[in-house]
């Protein structure tokens, strides 16, 4: 089966896109990465990204023919998904949690010096942060993860933080100082994960997709993101859920902050894997009475 597979062209998304495209060229498909830019592409420097500003493009060349496949950040798409396009496997995930990279190498979160400056573009990341280090100075950091990279390298700022699992996808998992324990840091809904979305009427290349989805990563993922829906946010919302699922049993972390830093709320759940979105569903709502989430 020829297959065209719609992609960002940062060097993430290609990385991403070229290790879905392994996995079906390995099955004996021919593959053909199609570039695409998306808002978030031509977005202005600094500017604040909105939902579903990566993906956008990308679903609406799907819809329109143009590509057959796509592969996202699963984090990427919106609560509310495009009718017609479905996502078609969740493949294994990566480390879920953020992380935090210094200039120098060798720092953690406690161990930066006060009044240290650290980079993010998420409000979830810089309200963790705050509750951590009340000392600390966020500064708006926006961009691919190589160009935050650069950023940080240039001294814009003493240290980022940032998934690690764009960090490890992009050859640079050397460079984290300190995976930060989702106790501290909830990551956001679905992080680490990758979507393959395809569209709903493709039968036969969903039954070749099939065959890359992961039951436990799709189970987690749907619940990460039911606890986002449930709270009324949005995939900028400062609410960060990280679903485990091991056998027959289900435990997830919840966490929610003002992105000031203040009313942070962290706590734990668990229970069967059968009742995992009705837990979801219970723990955003609980969360969403809890904190006053700006």
């Amino acid at each position: 089966m020829r297959i065209r597979l719609g992609t960002r062209g940062s060097r993430l998304a290609l990385a991403q896109s070229e290790s879905v495209a392994r996995r079906l060229r390995a099955g004996g498909h021919d593959v053909e990465i199609v570039r695409i830019v998306t808002a978030g592409d031509t977005r202005p420097v600094d500017s604040v990204p909105g939902e579903g500003m990566f993906v956008a493009a990308i679903a609406q060349a799907l819809l329109r023919g143009e590509v057959d496949v796509a592969v996202h950040s699963a984090k990427d798409i919106p609560l509310e998904e495009e009718p017609g396009l479905v996502v078609a496997a969740y493949p294994e995930r990566a480390d879920p949690r953020d992380a935090l990279i210094t200039r120098g190498g060798g720092g953690s979160l406690t161990s930066l010096a006060p009044g240290s400056t650290v980079g993010t573009d998420s409000p979830r990341r810089a309200g963790f942060v705050r509750a951590a280090r009340k000392d600390l100075r966020i500064v708006p950091l926006h961009g691919n993860v190589d160009t935050r990279l650069r950023r940080l390298d240039a001294g814009e700022v003493d240290a980022i933080v940032i998934a690690a699992a764009g960090v490890d996808r992009i050859g640079d998992g050397q460079r984290i100082d300190e995976r930060l324990d989702p106790s501290v840091m909830p990551p956001a809904p679905a992080q680490g994960a990758l979507s393959i979305q395809a569209r709903r009427v493709d039968a036969e290349l969903l039954a070749v997709l099939a065959w890359h989805d992961h039951p436990d990563v799709r189970l987690a993922v749907d619940a990460e993101r039911r606890v986002l829906t449930a709270t009324g946010g949005t995939c900028r919302a400062p609410v960060g859920a990280l679903a485990t699922i091991a056998d027959d049993r289900f435990n997830m972390i919840v966490g929610g902050v003002n992105s000031d830093g203040t009313d942070m709320r962290v706590e734990t759940f668990g229970g069967r894997r059968a009742d995992a979105m009705a837990v979801a569903e219970a723990a955003g709502r609980n969360l969403a009475r809890e904190v006053m989430l700006r």
